[in-house]
């Protein structure tokens, strides 16, 4: 309460992109330019997403989007796409059992569409198709992580 008796105006959580910035990227067509030749069509794609935050001073925190995309005609690779993309978040006012979650959903989110862009880019220059990836459930992966965690922890015989 306030000095005048009233409950003082809780404050709006509030999120915001300070900098965004790619970390590291890295392309590589070993088998260039082979694996370039259109009758071979279109490189079958695996896809990797990781992300990763930490705190980076008071109500500040860098994430990181790490995606690792590898086309493949058959055994043979095409190209390997390595990305760290990396933005600094302030986060205000957020209840302490929510900023994690924050980090790892919300954050990625906004990130994602510059990451996509990098991504796409960085194959059309080398030569292929530029690789589009379809958008991310970061909810998801989140649950997923937790629910890792969780079984990880569990003692063992309990099912």
């Amino acid at each position: 309460m306030s000095d005048n008796g009233q409950e003082a105006p809780k404050k709006q959580p509030s999120l915001a992109i300070v900098r965004q910035y790619v970390k590291d990227l890295s392309f590589e067509s070993p088998n260039a330019p082979q694996s370039l030749d259109p009758d071979k069509g279109q490189p079958q794609v695996q896809l990797a997403v990781n992300i990763q935050a930490r705190a980076g001073g008071e109500d500040f925190y860098e994430v990181e989007l790490r995606i690792e995309a590898k086309g493949n005609h058959g055994e043979e690779t095409a190209f390997v796409v390595e990305l760290v993309y990396g933005g600094l978040f302030q986060l205000r006012d957020f209840p302490a059992d929510t900023v994690e979650m924050v980090c790892m959903i919300e954050c990625p989110r906004l990130l994602f569409p510059f990451a996509r862009r990098v991504v796409a880019d960085a194959t059309r220059d080398g030569g292929y198709s530029p690789l589009l990836l379809d958008p991310i459930d970061f909810s998801a992966l989140f649950r997923d992580h937790k629910n890792q965690i969780a079984a990880q922890q569990q003692p063992a015989g309990h099912a």
